[in-house]
C-alpha cells in the first residue's frame, strides 16, 4: 500500500510540474557545483563552485537562461574562475527531465596572471518538485573550453 501511495504522489507531482514549464513563467536556480571534486591531501586543497541561473520560458518547455558562477581552487590549484553566460534549457514534457546548453565568458584568475576565455556548457538533470513552485535539481554538467571539466551539481529551482 505504501508503494502505491508513493507512486500516486510522484505521478501527481510530475503532472503538476508541467504547469511550471509554460510560456511566460520565470525561474531562478542557485546551485552548488563541483561535487565530483574531492579534498586532495597531496596538495592540501579543496575545490567547489557556486552558480545561479535565471530565465524565462519563451515557449512551453523551452527557457532562455542567464548564468553567473564562481569556481574556487579549480583542479586543486590556486585558480579561480568567474563566469557569465547565456543559454537555453529544454524540459521534456510533464516529466521534469531537462537538458541545457550555453556559451560562457570565463575569467580565469591565477596567482600571477589573469585570462578570459570562452567555453561551451552542457547539462542534463531532473527537476524534482518539492512543492508547486520549488524544485530540487540534481544535474551532471560539462564545460568545454581549453580543458573539459565534468561534474555534478545540486540546486534549487524557484518557479514564478
Amino acid at each position: 500500500m505504501k508503494k502505491i501511495t508513493l507512486l500516486v504522489c510522484l505521478l501527481m507531482t510530475t503532472l503538476a510540474a508541467h504547469a511550471q514549464f509554460e510560456k511566460g513563467k520565470w525561474f531562478i536556480s542557485p546551485s552548488v557545483t563541483g561535487l565530483d571534486l574531492a579534498y586532495d591531501t597531496g596538495i592540501d586543497k579543496a575545490s567547489f563552485a557556486l552558480e545561479a541561473n535565471g530565465g524565462a520560458f519563451l515557449i512551453d518547455n523551452l527557457a532562455l537562461l542567464v548564468h553567473a558562477g564562481a569556481s574556487f581552487n579549480v583542479s586543486g590549484s590556486d585558480t579561480n574562475v568567474y563566469t557569465l553566460g547565456v543559454g537555453g534549457r529544454y524540459y521534456f514534457d510533464k516529466i521534469g527531465i531537462f537538458t541545457g546548453a550555453g556559451v560562457n565568458l570565463d575569467h580565469w584568475s591565477w596567482s600571477t596572471t589573469d585570462d578570459t576565455r570562452i567555453s561551451l556548457a552542457l547539462e542534463a538533470g531532473y527537476a524534482f518538485f518539492l512543492s508547486r513552485t520549488v524544485t530540487l535539481e540534481p544535474a551532471v554538467f560539462c564545460n568545454i573550453g581549453n580543458e573539459a571539466r565534468f561534474g555534478l551539481k545540486l540546486g534549487f529551482g524557484f518557479y514564478f
